[in-house]
């Protein structure tokens, strides 16, 4: 019987809390009436990676199929588009019983498998790959768990050691204390638009000597949250590092769908291990992750994600079933909506115009919001961002008064927390708090950009007049009512800076 917190697995009482979780329960509560003593209406969250939560709309083609699927009915129902019906059809067919409430098979539905697979041989210009060595689970992050519990083993010396940029996904930490892997911080290049440097990934690697086993090395690419994306030459040097080390390549991929970074183009580490040549191709091993929570579908709660293993001996690939086997199978709505992610419309289908437009408009949204949020966080006193190549986030620094520090050290808080904290109370914006820099009173904050555009430009607003009042730099510009202030920035923006109590 657990009777006290002694009594429950040491490994799980060692899982740090993330700053997110923290600061989700705050605004979580916030009442719903808030407009009766603050200043603002309702929370705005750009602090996680679920577009859905700010207002972004779903793809009308995923959630049509989806709904005849839940409920077959709908067939008969002629405000579907035909194509709509057929996939729904088809997919119900691929269902034991032929209803969504069935279980699958523990690694996925070997039709989306192969939908899968067809995706990444279309995406990596021929290169084929195989259904049996992709696994579908409830989300990238169980897919990466699995993987991670293989590695994971040994105590002090011996314990393993996996290879992870700092910054990382705010989920990461978490994950490897609750499989007992340490993690090797290796730091990503700020001034060079957050790039990965294969020199601090050496020194990573031999500062790990003596007090680990480093078995892996975690990428993520587009960077989550920095939103970098690797060139091919450097992923050719992080593929030629791994192979001399012997390590496993663990690449977080999830945001391949959105680079927008002029003369940007996504790659995976695959494509670009196989057109190495044989002496690579054969030898790497390598597990990429790719996520329905990606940004331009975002169906985050629909809980689905998958890993295709390359150069993994087949009887590891069995231990792979038998883990997910634990979870019985991925959510089969999930699952469908993968299939639909990956195999959209096609030209002359009648859902393709309007499925089209609407991946447009998302794109378009992302790419105009991160240059518009880029803009006003550069023209803030005490911020500084680097640009985004792609991924939902912009990643900046901000100096915060040694009197912040103060408040938030006497609290028993990190001090990007405390001003996170402060200003989800103050005017309701909730943004990520990223961690220090490592330099004596600079933070990180992480925003996510993919957000409908008024949404995102009303976070802006909210966040310039927090910060401008915080640190004492707005102006008179006229009278706006009591206790208030006018101020404006170059960025344009113009706002009404109210008291607060920081």
């Amino acid at each position: 019987m657990i009777t006290s917190l002694e009594y429950v697995n040491p490994r799980v009482r060692a899982i740090r809390v993330s700053k997110q979780t923290f600061l989700q329960s705050l605004a979580h509560q916030i009442p719903q009436d808030v407009t009766e003593q603050k200043p603002f209406k309702g929370v705005i969250d750009v602090s996680s990676g679920d577009p859905h939560r700010a207002g972004m709309k779903p793809i009308s083609f995923v959630r049509q199929a989806l709904a005849v699927c839940l409920y077959p009915h709908l067939l008969q129902d002629n405000a579907f588009p035909l194509d709509v019906k057929l996939r729904a059809q088809r997919l119900l067919q691929i269902c034991e019983g032929e209803s969504l409430g069935s279980y699958t098979a523990s690694s996925g539905l070997h039709h989306v498998r192969q939908t899968i697979a067809d995706f990444i041989t279309k995406r990596d210009a021929g290169i084929s790959a195989n259904p049996k060595n992709i696994f579908i689970s409830s989300g990238a992050q169980r897919a990466l768990m699995v993987v991670v519990k293989l590695l994971s083993g040994g105590e002090g010396l011996t314990q393993t050691g996996i290879l992870a940029p700092q910054p990382c996904p705010h989920t990461l930490p978490p994950l490897l204390d609750e499989a007992g892997v340490l993690a090797v911080p290796y730091r990503l290049m700020e001034d060079r638009g957050w790039a990965l440097d294969l020199n601090q990934l050496r020194q990573a690697l031999e500062s790990s000597r003596g007090r680990c086993n480093p078995r892996a090395l975690y990428i993520s690419n587009p960077g989550n949250p920095t939103g970098h994306v690797q060139d091919r030459k450097s992923i050719q040097e992080v593929i030629q590092l791994a192979a001399a080390e012997k390590l496993l390549l663990m690449v977080d991929e999830m945001y391949q769908d959105s680079v927008y970074g002029q003369n940007t183009e996504f790659l995976s580490y695959k494509r670009v291990l196989f057109e190495m040549g044989r002496e690579f191709s054969e030898t790497v091993e390598l597990v990429s992750f790719h996520s329905l929570s990606c940004a331009t579908v975002a169906e985050c709660g629909l809980r689905a994600g998958y890993m295709e293993a390359v150069n993994m001996d087949p009887d590891v690939l069995k231990v792979f079933d038998t883990m997910l086997c634990t979870d019985i199978s991925a959510p089969t709505t999930g699952q469908l909506a993968l299939d639909l992610m990956l195999n959209p419309p096609e030209p002359g289908d009648p859902s393709y115009n309007t499925h089209a437009q609407e991946l447009l408009s998302t794109r378009t949204a992302l790419t105009q919001n991160a240059e518009r949020a880029l803009e006003v966080l550069n023209d803030l006193p005490g911020f500084s961002c680097q640009p985004a190549m792609g991924g939902i986030y912009l990643y900046p620094r901000v100096e915060l008064p040694a009197e912040i520090q103060e408040q938030a050290e006497i609290l028993g808080l990190e001090a990007d927390v405390f001003y996170c904290q402060k200003l989800l109370e103050e005017e309701g914006l909730l943004l990520g708090a990223g961690g220090p820099s490592g330099e004596a009173g600079s933070y990180h904050l992480r925003l996510r950009v993919l957000a409908p555009m008024d949404v995102l430009e009303d976070a802006l607003q909210r966040l310039s007049v927090f910060h401008l009042h915080l640190m004492g730099h707005h102006k008179d510009t006229g009278r706006k009512g009591k206790g208030e202030t006018g101020c404006s920035s170059k960025s344009g923006l113009t706002c009404v800076v109210q008291p607060t109590t920081v």
